[in-house]
């Protein structure tokens, strides 16, 4: 009888496992978006190339590992080209999810293309995996359906800018700040949470000209004047790469130099904006440090040297920039990656769970991956830094903070 019984439940193992391989996908659809053109396709095509360098690397491996299967699964990308157009993407994203069904739903770059998709995800329970979305209106306390991956929430972001002009700023003569803005929620939340920071400071600062002006803005002219009136002893700029550039080049015709002039994107698309503005133009220009220079210890997935390497042999046309964005689109896939290696199913709460279980253990080339409970992205800081020229090519210096720093800031800009 013991022996009909071991029998039985044997014979019950046997059928039972093939179930299981069964019920495992042939592939997992990974569905996002990219704009090839238009106004952000600056910043979207880097972070897009990183995504299908990960995809490309794990399907040469046999696919990627999900635990709920417990074996690699091969990676199909669904993609579409919103042309950097927020009504293309709105149609785009509910078409991943509802005629292709994607197992894995990633957003666009930037906050502007993936505000549309913020709703759309928490109406149909997907979770979204935000690569570059910094806007603070994205997280609530009621969306369990988004996390940020590569890159920290707007309100916190611009710390670094805000600390120094409060602690170092007063010493180096900075008093009066102008703050000139994109309206958008990327670069909309920066400016308000810089205003912020100076004002509850107590800090010695007046905020002598703030000007929010629309994203689309190409000519600065009128602008810069208007801020050189004000005789402010810093600047700071919080645009896209399309208005860094176009401020940049005004400054240069108009024969300006402001103090101090601080530019987002000096930083993350140096590459870029070298390219438009020319190495003359950054210089001394203060911005965020990139984590392509601050090569961070990983714990997963490869050094930011292997990166490199690995995007150099990927696209040796050099006609998409290596720099911040890309980082962002290989570091949402190493989150992707790691959620479904601990993931006991696809259920998309399955998946937010997972990956908040990785918040302050992941550590990246983009730094340590950490969420609020959000959901919004409070580690992969970067620090303030000014662009240096020496025999003929940029360097970042870093300034703030204190113990990450190593050179003294250029100021007032010669």
């Amino acid at each position: 009888m013991l022996g009909r019984t071991i029998a039985a439940f044997t014979l019950g193992m046997t059928v039972a496992l093939p179930a299981i391989a069964a019920d495992a996908p042939t592939e997992i659809k990974i569905g996002t978006l990219y704009a090839s053109s238009g106004r952000y396709a600056s910043i979207s095509m880097p972070v897009h190339s990183g995504l299908k360098l990960w995809i490309e690397q794990k399907n040469a491996e046999g696919g990627v590992y999900v635990k709920a299967f417990d074996k690699k699964i091969p990676i199909k990308l669904v993609a579409y080209d919103d042309q950097s157009n927020t009504a293309t993407a709105s149609s785009l994203y509910n078409q991943l999810i509802t005629q292709d069904k994607v197992d894995i739903l990633v957003a666009d770059s930037g906050s502007v293309l993936t505000a549309p998709a913020v709703a759309i995800a928490r109406d149909h329970k997907m979770f979204l995996f935000n690569q570059t979305g910094t806007g603070a209106s994205f997280f609530s306390k009621d969306n369990p359906y988004i996390a940020l991956m590569a890159d920290p929430v707007s309100t916190i972001w611009p710390k670094p800018i805000a600390d120094f002009l409060i602690h170092d700023g007063p010493a180096l003569g900075i008093k009066k700040v102008a703050i000139l803005y994109s309206t958008n929620e990327f670069t909309g939340t920066q400016a308000t949470a810089v205003r912020k920071f100076i004002k509850d400071s107590g800090a010695p600062l007046e905020i002598v000209y703030d000007q929010g002006i629309p994203t689309e803005t190409t000519n600065y002219t009128v602008m810069i004047n208007n801020i050189r009136k004000t005789q402010p002893d810093a600047v700071i700029h919080l645009g896209y790469a399309p208005n860094d550039i176009a401020l940049l080049r005004n400054i240069g015709e108009v024969g300006v130099k402001f103090k101090m002039l601080f530019s987002i994107y000096a930083g993350l698309e140096t590459e870029l904006l070298e390219k438009n503005v020319g190495a003359k133009g950054l210089e001394h220009v203060f911005t965020y440090v990139p984590p392509t220079d601050l090569d961070y210890p990983v714990n997963f997935g490869m050094t930011m040297a292997q990166y490199r390497a690995a995007w150099n042999k990927t696209y040796p046309d050099g006609k998409v920039e290596f720099g911040f964005n890309a980082v962002a689109g290989y570091t949402t896939a190493l989150v992707i990656e790691k959620s479904l290696s601990v993931a006991t199913s696809l259920d998309q709460l399955e998946l937010h769970r997972a990956v908040f279980s990785l918040s302050g253990e992941l550590k990246t080339l983009d730094g340590t991956f950490g969420l609020d409970e959000m959901g919004g992205q409070i580690g992969e800081l970067t620090p303030l830094g000014q662009i240096a020229l020496k025999d003929g090519h940029l360097k970042f210096v870093e300034i703030y903070p204190h113990d990450a720093n190593n050179s003294k800031p250029v100021y007032p800009r010669p």
